[in-house]
């Protein structure tokens, strides 16, 4: 197993780019992520990858971030997709977003990646919507998990669950809640009771 790769980018594709390491030309297949945050051709790269083997060939895929590695390694343990399939997947959705729509149930946003239909993206949501917490779905990206704010000593994850668990207690479905607070900024003196109000107006 190849866990990373770093060496001189050498070569720009559509799908795919060469990294030289060591005097050997590796083609490393790329998700939309990656090929936008792609340093100058001669500068040297880091990318986390995964090695997929066949009878008759042998393919790396890489990634610019560990979650993005582990999303692409649990999308190619559902039948039917392949690792194309779930690059393609990554390449038209944030990690954050693919969370989304399968802690909620949203087929058709999955559904509308190219090579996706509607059966595939049932079984999407069925093999692994389970994987995820609510919590999973409202970190941000930019995010940082381990914060606790001062005045009510609650991580920014835990103040959205207890709005999410209200909002579906008040009788909106899980689908309704966890997208209207999601994207809510909360502060150092945000509660509870703010992050439902504003989540009350959005709905």
């Amino acid at each position: 197993m190849i866990y990373f790769i770093q060496g001189e980018l050498t070569e720009v594709n559509k799908d795919y780019i060469i990294i030289k390491n060591n005097g050997i030309g590796f083609i490393v297949y790329i998700p939309n992520s990656v090929h936008n945050n792609l340093p100058l051709i001669g500068e040297y790269i880091f990318l986390y990858t995964y090695l997929h083997v066949k009878e008759n060939e042998m393919s790396l895929y890489g990634f610019l971030k560990k979650d993005e590695l582990s999303a692409f390694k649990q999308l190619i343990t559902v039948n039917g997709i392949g690792p194309k399939g779930a690059l393609s997947i990554l390449s038209h959705m944030t990690i954050n977003d693919l969370k989304l729509a399968l802690i909620t149930n949203d087929a058709e946003s999955i559904a509308k990646i190219p090579g996706i239909g509607f059966k595939t993206a049932g079984k999407l949501i069925l093999e692994l919507k389970y994987k995820f917490k609510i919590e999973d779905a409202i970190d941000n990206d930019d995010t940082d998990k381990n914060t606790i704010y001062e005045s009510n000593n609650k991580s920014n994850s835990t103040l959205k669950e207890e709005a999410i668990k209200a909002l579906m207690a008040l009788g909106f479905s899980s689908s309704e809640a966890i997208k209207s607070v999601k994207d809510i900024p909360v502060t150092k003196v945000t509660t509870v009771q703010d992050i439902i109000k504003a989540s009350l107006k959005r709905l």
